[in-house]
């Protein structure tokens, strides 16, 4: 998201041009260096990889508004509960994927 990437760009000093944030985040090196930043900070705010992860994909808003009205847990405990079928397959995905790499890259 342009507003996502402007604020982590802002935020780590990354120089981006803003005028033309989309093509900016269509680079491929600009988009896995903010993407990585984002989900760092995500990291950072939950704590655990499975909320980050549902937030990178639903939005820190909606995560938030998950866990305060609770329909997940703060620690992940309950990840399948994501409402969002998307987000829902999106963390799952993920979750199985790094479980692979983790077991490749010991």
């Amino acid at each position: 998201m342009e507003e996502t990437a402007d604020d982590i760009a802002t935020r780590y000093g990354i120089d981006i041009d803003y005028e033309n944030i989309k093509e900016e985040i269509a680079d491929v090196e600009n988009n896995i260096n903010i993407g990585t930043k984002y989900l760092s900070t995500l990291l950072e705010k939950y704590g655990n990889k499975e909320v980050a992860v549902a937030a990178y994909n639903a939005g820190i808003g909606t995560v938030d508004n998950w866990i305060s009205k609770g329909i997940i847990k703060a620690d992940g405990s309950d990840i399948e509960n994501i409402p969002y079928k998307e987000t829902n397959n999106y963390v799952r995905k993920i979750l199985k994927n790094y479980e692979i790499y983790r077991s490749i890259y010991k």
